[in-house]
């Protein structure tokens, strides 16, 4: 089978949502798929090459400052060029793993098959995250975004004109895509959760949805030597480094002062604000290596996972799981149905920091041997709920549908 990758970004760029797309091409290939992708050229990368017996094509995709979602549907000279026409005619099904919606219609003059692959909320939100920046809560109201919404979350991360912009792009250019994104053949959620809500919030294609779980790397356990916490979401506001924050400020408040968190991703973080944290009991990291991160996963008995919007499957759970790791997180999106039956999880209501507090406590206090026994116990238990399936099977399913 032929199957044509259009993805904005591709591993090592991107987080999760791209580490699922590389693993997809990956284990495709593996299979004797072929596999072809295309995504955007950073400096320095080379138009054409080969990773693990897949093609990839990089194309000159994002400039003038735009965002991830809207790059491509302004790039229509690359959607009706040569090299589009002749990968497009090549494939059996083409596969859009993030937002490529606007070469759907043509996909579909040309009669391929589509399968469209949500790691978010872009169909029914904008901003593809299910939260009102209004009221600084997860989004309830199943009405169309306001433009107040829109504009304050842009304003939190761009000046004035900037996110003036992206919020016309955003009134004007979604729903487009969203009408784009109903003409694909098969839509794949990564967990019933996400679906759940997709469904909930309108979109009305539950007979094109199907739930398969994003597939894993090898990830084998890292020895605890220390009995630190670990946080990986650096300063997204949405991961919920600030619930940690309000957390540490409350131990301190009780005098708890054997709480440590490290913390990494903090790459803007000022040396006045490191040193802030530092006195309350985080320690922040930016960039680390794979050994580097893998020595400092040591220190770190219990990962923190303080999410305040329904993430559908994030990867950091899983990792945390398969490194025989505790785990305390926020009962949101997907989290709840991956850690299901993880006897060393434990579950807390977002963004209440008193609650997260509890459980730091609670599990600071676990004897080692015990820890380390839920640790490994996470893992077994996670490993025994994931062989039940095989993503690359479920996909190749889909797949054969329609050719």
């Amino acid at each position: 089978m032929k199957i044509l990758f259009l993805s904005e970004l591709f591993y090592p760029h991107g987080g999760g949502a791209e580490l699922a797309t590389y693993l997809y091409a990956k284990r495709l290939s593996d299979e004797n798929h072929e596999i072809v992708v295309i995504t955007n050229k950073f400096q320095k990368e080379p138009e054409f090459s080969h990773m693990d017996n897949f093609i990839i094509y990089r194309v000159p995709i994002f400039d003038n400052g735009l965002s991830l979602k809207y790059s491509t549907s302004l790039k229509v000279n690359y959607i009706i060029s040569n090299l589009f026409k002749k990968f497009i005619k090549w494939a059996d099904v083409v596969y859009i793993p993030r937002y490529w919606f606007s070469s759907i219609p043509i996909l579909k003059y040309y009669k391929k098959p589509v399968i469209a692959h949500l790691h978010d909320y872009i169909p029914v939100c904008p901003l593809a995250i299910l939260y009102n920046s209004e009221n600084d809560r997860i989004c309830e109201d199943k009405s169309i975004c306001s433009t107040k919404c829109l504009y304050r979350f842009e304003r939190n991360r761009r000046n004035v004109l900037l996110s003036l912009g992206s919020t016309t792009l955003n009134i004007t250019i979604w729903p487009i895509l969203k009408s784009f994104l109903k003409q694909s053949d098969a839509i794949i959620c990564v967990s019933e959760v996400q679906k759940k809500l997709l469904i909930q919030n309108g979109l009305n294609q539950d007979v094109k949805m199907n739930v398969i779980y994003n597939p894993m790397p090898k990830i084998s356990p890292i020895e605890i030597l220390e009995d630190n916490f670990g946080y990986f979401g650096g300063l997204n506001y949405f991961k919920g480094y600030q619930v940690i924050l309000r957390s540490l400020r409350s131990l301190m408040d009780e005098k708890v002062r054997d709480i440590h968190v490290y913390g990494t991703k903090f790459n803007t973080l000022s040396s006045l604000k490191s040193r802030k944290y530092n006195k309350l009991g985080l320690f922040t990291y930016s960039k680390l290596t794979n050994i580097e991160f893998n020595n400092l996963y040591k220190k770190i008995r219990t990962v923190l996972i303080p999410s305040i919007w329904h993430e559908p499957l994030p990867y950091v759970v899983s990792e945390s799981l398969l490194k025989g790791r505790l785990v305390i997180a926020s009962r949101v999106g997907g989290i709840p149905e991956i850690l299901k039956e993880c006897k060393g999880a434990y579950l807390f209501e977002p963004d209440d920091h008193s609650e997260l507090a509890i459980l730091m406590k609670y599990v600071k206090n676990i004897d080692e041997e015990s820890a380390i026994d839920l640790g490994i116990k996470n893992r077994e238990t996670f490993l025994r709920k994931n062989s039940k399936q095989d993503p690359i099977r479920q996909f190749e399913k889909i797949c054969y549908k329609f050719i």
